[in-house]
């Protein structure tokens, strides 16, 4: 979509950049002439996303340790990206964490850990690099956020996620009226169903993901592309989208104009199967 050296000269931050949507986004970035930093807790993973993006786009990447729940980390991060590269101008805050349960099943924990890394994660994200560029008076800076279109309407079943990327969408419209003036955009995606391989089939036991086929939710009965959600994050991080501050731009095949983005089709799930979808997540998480 883009044009080959959309992004020359610029250097991207993506949390949660070393599988998933955040891979995808970050090597589209690569191709556009982008330096790129990626970022999570898993050191092994993020070396050797960093060495195949490397061969495949010939780009320069820099994996980076770090816990975005701890304030501490993340400025060592941001400080490590600087050091490398001499500079950051955009921040996509990718990292993101969910589970698909009947709230009344959920522990004060589990709210926590979901809360801490979409809306406390973004929030120190947000604000050591906003704190850096406005102390650098680095001007031509963005702050893109992937959120969900529940963000605005709720959902049943993700009610931690639910609170979360709302408070996420609500410090993007804020900040981008308030941090204007120092030369910075802030924006943000909300992205219908963007599967990975086999990923509804590794998460649903028996007949679930035939039942629940999230694809029926999409009037155009299909999931993105991780190539189209990357055509879009390319685009708000680029100058060619300089006038567009504080939006959040919605692509999900129309989902959510059919059923306002929510989860409320999980009704048809059997208590049975909710106990088999807890030991699995437990079994994932090790614990």
């Amino acid at each position: 979509m883009m044009v080959s050296d959309a992004l020359a000269d610029k250097v991207v931050v993506v949390t949660g950049g070393g599988t998933g949507l955040g891979r995808s986004m970050t090597e589209y970035f690569l191709t556009l002439g982008a330096k790129a930093v990626i970022t999570s807790r898993k050191k092994d993973v993020l070396e050797k996303t960093a060495s195949e993006m490397r061969a495949s786009t010939c780009g320069e990447v820099l994996p980076v340790v770090c816990d975005v729940r701890n304030y501490e980390e993340v400025e060592n991060m941001l400080q490590a990206a600087v050091s490398h590269f001499g500079k950051v101008d955009i921040l996509l805050n990718n990292a993101a964490g969910n589970f698909i349960s009947p709230t009344e099943r959920l522990s004060p924990n589990a709210f926590d850990t979901i809360i801490d890394i979409v809306l406390k994660g973004t929030k120190n994200c947000t604000l050591a690099f906003g704190k850096h560029w406005i102390a650098k008076k680095q001007e031509n800076t963005v702050v893109l956020n992937i959120v969900t279109t529940y963000a605005w309407t709720g959902s049943p079943y993700v009610v931690p996620s639910a609170m979360a990327k709302a408070g996420v969408l609500a410090m993007t419209r804020s900040l981008a009226v308030e941090w204007a003036k120092y030369g910075m955009r802030h924006n943000a995606i909300a992205p219908g169903p963007f599967p990975t391989t086999g990923a509804w089939t590794r998460l649903m036991p028996g007949d679930m993901p035939e039942r629940l086929d999230v694809v029926k939710q999409v009037p155009l009965r299909r999931a993105g592309d991780h190539q189209e959600l990357a055509n879009l994050a390319a685009y708000m991080i680029s100058d060619f989208s300089a006038y567009v501050n504080g939006e959040v731009i919605t692509i999900d095949g129309g989902e959510w104009l059919q059923d306002a983005g929510q989860l409320a089709f999980l009704d048809q799930v059997k208590p049975e199967e909710w106990d088999l979808l807890e030991k699995m997540t437990k079994a994932v998480k090790g614990s």
